[in-house]
């Protein structure tokens, strides 16, 4: 398994375990469940995709040759 596996699963369960203390009811209109599961998820993928992304530009451009 590639080490990319392990950062983007390593990044996944800290985006979700700090995501958990977001209230995201409030911003939401009362009934929209769907709607704001909906968010909740694309913010998730969102925050996975470019804190790994970052971890890994970050370790490859900074390894002296």
């Amino acid at each position: 398994m590639s080490v990319k596996f392990f950062v983007y699963l390593f990044v996944t369960i800290i985006v979700i375990y700090s995501m958990d203390s977001v209230r995201i009811n409030q911003i939401f209109k009362k009934d929209k469940i769907t709607q704001a599961r909906l968010f909740y998820f694309l913010v998730a993928i969102s925050l996975i995709y470019l804190v790994s992304n970052f971890i890994m530009d970050f370790f490859t451009s900074s390894q002296i040759y």
